[in-house]
């Protein structure tokens, strides 16, 4: 136990919380798991933690337990009186938002709350939102933003994705380029289907994505815009898939110095942020 409240799995049946697919819910009753996540997000002296979707609680417990003054969003008002009472057992240390993460600006609200310590989102991330997220969060301005840590749980494919360079072909893309760019990501650990209620079909990892304060120049809208074209069609040359932005491709490749026979995956972070420069050039000459 890592506290007195009661079990997890108590709580769930008291409010009938039972996980919905259409929230990407699936829950975590283990405190064992729970609290070592929380100890990678950690140390927490005076650290303001941003909890996506805690459902019945358990992360923000492990999170709690460890020190962290929590901010949880959840939109699922069934969880709510779930969470007044972890709000309870731990007074002044938990603030709970009603509403939806993708509509919310995570870096405002840490600043609204006054904090002086530093600033990291820790949760179990809904898997139907998760990829939505980390690049919006990834892709927001200004850079660096408010948060020095990243600690997230994904589907293990898409965390393989986000930590993929050119040296993993098949999991690099458009999601490894965003991450590469503007952190340093990796995957701490594996979780087993069976932690979560109920089981999902698959494997998830956590993953820990630490910003870089200071990654190559770069306009986010315009490497957006180029890996979505690039990996749109991954297995065409550039020449021919970089088309679809409506320029001349065989100029922005020249620009940028890469071959026009290469490929989306045999392209690094620097190559990507050089066509990107290149595509915010051409677009401000139109």
């Amino acid at each position: 136990m890592i506290d007195d409240l009661p079990p997890l799995r108590e709580v769930v049946a008291r409010h009938g919380l039972d996980a919905k697919k259409t929230l990407g819910q699936n829950f975590l009753f283990d405190l064992n798991l729970t609290s070592r996540i929380a100890r990678a997000a950690g140390p927490f002296e005076d650290a303001v933690v941003v909890e996506i979707g805690p459902g019945p609680g358990g992360l923000t417990r492990a999170l709690l337990a460890q020190g962290a003054h929590v901010v949880a969003i959840e939109r699922d008002q069934r969880c709510l009186p779930a969470l007044a009472e972890i709000g309870e057992r731990y007074p002044g240390r938990l603030t709970v938002i009603e509403g939806d993460a993708l509509e919310i600006d995570v870096a405002e609200l840490v600043r609204a709350t006054g904090a002086k310590g530093p600033a990291r989102i820790c949760a179990n991330l809904p898997y139907n939102v998760a990829t939505a997220l980390l690049t919006r969060w990834i892709e927001a301005e200004p850079w660096p933003s408010v948060f020095d840590r990243y600690v997230l749980m994904f589907q293990k494919e898409v965390a393989l994705r986000i930590v993929a360079t050119p040296a993993q072909r098949a999991d690099y893309g458009r999601l490894g380029v965003l991450c590469g760019w503007r952190t340093k990501a990796r995957i701490l650990f594996d979780v087993s289907p069976a932690a979560f209620t109920p089981p999902p079909k698959i494997t998830s990892s956590v993953v820990e994505l630490v910003p870089n304060p200071s990654p190559l120049a770069c306009n986010p809208r315009a490497l957006s815009q180029i890996t979505q074209a690039a990996f749109g069609q991954r297995r065409k040359m550039l020449r021919q898939s970089l088309k679809s932005l409506g320029l001349d491709a065989a100029a922005l490749l020249a620009k940028a110095g890469i071959e026009e026979t290469r490929r989306a995956e045999e392209i690094d972070v620097a190559g990507f942020v050089a066509l990107a420069n290149a595509l915010s050039a051409a677009r401000g000459r139109e």
